[in-house]
């Protein structure tokens, strides 16, 4: 059973890995699944078989990235922004697919999904931030979109520029930027706004 688990990983890597370079090469949008099919040297049907098209595999590549970096979900409003640094730290090690993912021939596919994800997480982080029994804040949609859209941005640009900046540099800055205003509406609700 095993070996079969491992076969499947290794496909199922090739085929995200063949996305991934035809991202690069071509752009998002003017990749076909015949081009994954292709550079991950596999048939049509085995690429059937784990995944349903290249919006899946994009999905896929996306949430594993995501999974990898574990749940960690603060307790105060002090600890707001903890997905921050792994996710940092992992893009430091995953440049190739991140600039792929990001760079300009993503496409908004891809675009759209990494912002839904990651305010997916922003989201349930700060709903963990409030106490216990304590409504959402009107204003949580407009935060979450502010830091989703500053993670993206700051991210956007150290990918792309290539900045010697560390994870725990971009970390800083991104935490430093928001965490107060974020902090602030979330007192909002608190003092039952």
């Amino acid at each position: 059973m095993d070996g079969l688990d491992r076969r499947v990983r290794r496909t199922r890597r090739a085929v995200q890995d063949a996305l991934v370079d035809a991202i690069v090469d071509k752009g998002y949008d003017a990749v076909t699944v015949t081009d994954l099919i292709e550079r991950a040297d596999i048939g049509r049907s085995t690429f059937y078989s784990h995944f349903t098209g290249k919006q899946d595999v994009l999905f896929h590549t996306i949430d594993e990235l995501v999974d990898q970096l574990g749940s960690a979900r603060p307790a105060t409003p002090e600890e707001m922004f903890t997905f921050s640094l792994p996710l940092l730290e992992h893009v430091d090690e995953q440049r190739h697919l991140v600039r792929a993912l990001l760079g300009p021939r993503g496409g908004a596919a891809v675009h759209a999904r990494i912002r839904y994800v990651l305010s997916s997480i922003i989201r349930t982080e700060l709903l963990a931030a409030l106490p216990p029994d304590t409504p959402a804040p009107a204003d949580l949609d407009l935060a979450v979109t502010c830091a989703a859209g500053a993670f993206m941005a700051l991210l956007t640009r150290w990918v792309e520029d290539g900045t010697a900046e560390t994870p725990a540099r971009m970390d800083a800055v991104f935490r430093t930027v928001l965490t107060k205003g974020v902090a602030a509406a979330l007192a909002g609700a608190r003092e039952g706004e």
